[in-house]
Order: structure tokens, then sequence, then C-alpha cells
């Protein structure tokens, strides 16, 4: 990435969901795993490739898991204007949690920029 990294306005991160999914692998230390659906918005006038992303996880009990990487679930998506880009993909945790990040990308006239991932919650349910 070269050039200076600014926030960009057009882009428009929606958490769509968080489910509790028991049923999926987990591994003993953290055996409380979270599907979570993700909305990008393109509400700029030009086209946007999303190149990256970055999470960082805070567990109630204090531990602080950061995850990064290029793309989003292996893809590199093209998001035009007035478009969107949906996925789901899954974290697990010990106790309850909050999420939050940014995804990282390039706009059709080359500028490097990055969106914010609104903060939200992982809460384990009294049943589990």
């Amino acid at each position: 990435m070269a050039g200076v990294i600014r926030e960009f306005d057009g882009l428009r991160v929606k958490v769509d969901d968080v489910i509790y999914m028991p049923s999926l692998d987990a591994p003993p230390d953290k055996p409380h795993p979270f599907v979570y659906f993700i909305s990008i918005h393109n509400d700029s006038p030009q086209p946007v490739t999303i190149r990256g992303r970055k999470w960082v996880v805070r567990e109630d009990a204090g531990e602080v898991t950061v995850v990064e990487g290029d793309g989003i679930v292996g893809q590199t998506p093209v998001i035009e204007p007035g478009g969107h880009f949906s996925y789901n993909s899954y974290h697990v945790i010990a106790c309850g949690a909050s999420a939050t990040g940014a995804f990282f990308g390039e706009t059709g006239a080359g500028d490097w920029f990055y969106t914010r991932i609104p903060e939200f919650r992982l809460d384990v349910p009294n049943w589990a």
C-alpha cells in the first residue's frame, strides 16, 4: 500500500446478524462459536475494492485477539456505486466478547482507504 490511508465516508458497514452456533467446531479452551453476517454498502460515486481487514476481539476476561489479513473470506470484492457485498464468517471465544475493526481498500481512483466495522457483542447465552 502506497500513500496515505484515509477514512472513507462513502462506505457503510452493517452487522446484519450475530448467532451463537454451538454445533460448529471449537477448541476446548474457546468453546463458544459465533457466526456473524456483515454487509458493506458503497454509497459513493466510484467503485471500491476491499483489499483486507483487521478485527480486534476483546474478551470480557481480558484476552485480546487481533485477526488481520488480505481480502475477506478469500475474496477481494469490487463494490460498484450503489452496490453491496455481504458475507458471513465465525469466531470462537472463551467467554463473552466485543468485536470491532476495519476494512481496507482502494477506490477506483487509486486512493487507499479504511472504513470502520461497528462494534458488536458476542454474548454467550445463559443456557450454553
